[in-house]
């Protein structure tokens, strides 16, 4: 297989992982995964399913961010996740699909756990032992989203934070390698 045949063979994912690789970069830097990578993502990859598949390729686009949404929603809306890695999610969604995004998401997650393992002990255990004791409390006693973030974004600033575009970049191509997409 010569460059150019390698280069265009699975375009798309080759896309993804370079644009997982910059924001993971950004995110590591600067806590945070800008809006300038993460709608025209999610943009593009829209058109993109549509120029593949029609109305068909659209809706399955609209499916997969649809997917790529759902599987961190539920953590930003407690404050627990930046906008910006649920949006990132959202455009590997509209990219790749359904499968792959869910996929992808589980194997970050594993990655994501194993960087916070990593993180407790370095920081130690105690200090994170009772910080999950206290969310986990407000969890229980709050209920309401909206105070839970408010609650999150005040403790923001004391806590140690992971980048987690660093984990969704990292889990999504170690899958995209192991499946062979890429």
């Amino acid at each position: 297989m010569d460059w150019s045949e390698f280069i265009l063979d699975q375009w798309h994912v080759k896309l993804v992982s370079a644009v997982l690789i910059l924001a993971a970069w950004i995110d590591g830097r600067e806590l945070r995964v800008p809006n300038w990578i993460t709608f025209p993502m999610i943009l593009s990859g829209l058109v993109y399913s549509t120029c593949v598949g029609g109305l068909s390729g659209l809706n399955a686009g609209c499916l997969g961010m649809c997917t790529g949404l759902l599987t961190l929603l539920p953590l930003y809306a407690v404050g627990g996740m930046g906008a910006g890695d649920v949006k990132l999610m959202a455009g590997m969604g509209a990219w790749l699909g359904w499968q792959v995004t869910l996929v992808a998401f589980c194997v970050s997650v594993v990655v994501g756990a194993a960087m916070a393992v990593v993180m407790m002990f370095r920081k130690g255990v105690r200090h994170h032992y009772e910080n999950l004791l206290l969310i986990l409390s407000e969890w229980m006693v709050v209920r309401n989203p909206v105070e839970l973030s408010r609650i999150a974004a005040e403790r923001k600033p004391r806590m140690q934070l992971l980048p987690y575009g660093i984990p969704i970049c990292i889990g999504s191509i170690s899958y995209f390698v192991y499946s062979g997409l890429i």
